[in-house]
């Protein structure tokens, strides 16, 4: 309409005139059509020629120019890991209405293998949320809506305009409170004061009753506590049964004679950690004997898939990490390269991150071997499960004092017991055996390490 009306008013002028608009009517729609993010407004009708101006039918025509903008922004749930294709929402770290910085934490959710944060993708704030906690959400699908926008200051600015508007009322509140003080009559309080006591003799009466109902408690406290299996405790369930299931599995023991070992560690624990920050513990030992003998057993450091036995030339080894929701594995990888204070740093830095519930599934993906540390629970003895597709599982146990004969002699020494659980299908009992044999010698004598015996 604005159109036809612009080109009947645009024939009633006169020649230069109509010229003139038509020039700028131009000039107008040009500057309209680079606005991207806002609205235009050009008067086609108001020109100035030197210092006279011209009023004419076009003086109420406005060009308007309005451009689409996308400023909110869905925000979907993330990819976790090739095998995860849904998890628990377990917390908003955000609500609606909260600005948010990018990469700033949103949500966590729960899978199967660990706990993944949800980051901001940009910044913003939150329109919308599309799910509620204790919601199973899937890969790809609608998380929050974000309105964009780099002005954290100004979103932040409310909050802290209306945390002294709360400081203030109960101001005015307390001004009521102290007219009350001024009222209270004297002679009323003796009469408050008399029922009192008249109270107290109801309740001591009944006071025996709580004593007939203890008489009937004679079997104590019956109740129980219905709680849900979190996904984590879930999916471990699944993989040890599945592991009971699957492999042919098979344990065997020996024990170490600890005492060289522990002496190293009294003698250069300090050491260690002045120089490198690390503690110096009994896994780094256990760790690289294991990887030494992984390279001399290969059967040992092998898997099946389908048909096929996978023979691997590298030893990712498997710690296992107990956290609050469950066992975790950790790989450290290439542990063959490793020395002591390596392993050490390494397994240090993923205890850590088990602790602050930082664990990736990265950190969790891959291994070909397992090593279980029950002793520092007390364990004394005990048969680990395999973690499939692994073929083999180490479990270390508790140091205890015992009278064993040394040269003849009946000597107290600190032994250790030592399990190997392996899958018979693809370890012969020969290569078992030999493989905890072979650690034994490593761990009981550490120099073997550095000479290579």
């Amino acid at each position: 309409m604005q159109c036809s009306s612009s080109r009947i008013a645009l024939r009633s002028l006169s020649g230069s005139t109509r010229r003139i608009a038509s020039s700028s009517i131009r000039a107008s729609n040009g500057i309209a059509r680079q606005a991207r993010q806002f609205h235009v407004q050009a008067p086609a009708a108001m020109y100035m020629l030197g210092s006279d101006r011209f009023n004419h039918p076009l003086k109420n025509t406005v060009v308007r120019h309005q451009v689409r903008t996308y400023a909110d922004k869905v925000v979907q749930v993330p990819q976790m890991a090739e095998s995860i294709s849904e998890g628990t929402l377990k917390q908003w770290m955000k609500q609606v209405g909260e600005f948010v910085q990018q990469d700033e934490e949103i949500a966590t959710i729960e899978t199967d293998k660990v706990d993944v944060t949800v980051n901001s993708p940009a910044s913003g704030t939150i329109l919308e949320l599309y799910a509620q906690e204790e919601d199973n959400v899937a890969v790809g699908a609608d998380f929050f809506k974000l309105e964009l926008g780099d002005a954290p200051k100004e979103g932040a600015a409310p909050p802290k305009k209306e945390e002294p508007k709360k400081e203030e009322e109960p101001k005015q509140e307390s001004k009521p409170a102290e007219e009350p003080k001024k009222e209270e009559p004297k002679k009323e309080e003796p009469k408050k004061e008399a029922p009192k006591p008249a109270a107290e003799k109801p309740a001591s009466a009944a006071a025996p009753a709580p004593a007939a109902d203890e008489g009937k408690k004679v079997f104590g406290n019956r109740s129980e506590t219905r709680v849900k299996m979190n996904r984590m405790r879930t999916r471990i369930a699944e993989r040890l049964k599945q592991s009971q299931d699957t492999a042919a599995s098979l344990t065997t023991f020996n024990e170490i004679d600890m005492t060289n070992l522990m002496g190293l560690r009294s003698e250069f624990k300090d050491a260690v950690l002045k120089k490198h920050g690390v503690k110096f513990g009994f896994m780094s030992a256990f760790t690289k004997a294991s990887a030494i003998a992984l390279s001399e057993i290969p059967a040992v450091n092998a898997t099946i898939e389908g048909n096929e036995i996978v023979y691997h030339d590298y030893v990712d080894i498997s710690v296992a990490v107990s956290t609050p929701k469950g066992l975790v594995t950790p790989v450290l990888r290439n542990v063959e390269d490793m020395d002591y204070i390596g392993i050490e740093k390494n397994i240090a830095a993923l205890g850590q991150k088990a602790r602050d519930n930082k664990i990736t599934i990265e950190d969790l993906a891959g291994g070909t071997f397992t090593i279980s540390n029950g002793g520092i629970f007390g364990s004394l003895m005990g048969t680990p499960i395999i973690n499939l597709p692994q073929s083999a599982i180490l479990g270390m146990h508790g140091i205890k004092e015992r009278p064993v004969v040394v040269n003849g002699k009946i000597e107290i020494r600190p032994m250790m017991y030592v399990a190997l659980t392996y899958d018979h299908r693809i370890i012969d009992g020969r290569e078992a055996v030999t493989f905890l044999i072979r650690i034994k010698e490593m761990v009981e004598d550490p120099r073997r390490l550095l000479l290579g015996l």
